[in-house]
């Protein structure tokens, strides 16, 4: 998903990100492209950082 939460208010994000987090636990792959480094990193799971094409930090914490 490309910017999901975007032009949301965070409780509507927060819900947005739930919605992944589920369909997530049931064993389908989510992949999240955002700038809300805040919100993407409440999130427990696998999280690359990227600069101008480049990965610049990968970063797994337990789920």
């Amino acid at each position: 998903a490309d910017e999901p939460t975007g032009n949301l208010d965070p409780r509507l994000a927060s819900e947005i990100m739930g919605v992944f987090e589920d369909i997530n636990r049931l064993g389908t792959t989510v992949l999240i492209a955002s700038h809300d480094l805040a919100l993407i990193a409440r999130m427990r799971h696998r999280m690359l950082t990227l600069q101008r094409g480049r990965i610049i930090a990968d970063r797994e914490d337990e789920a």
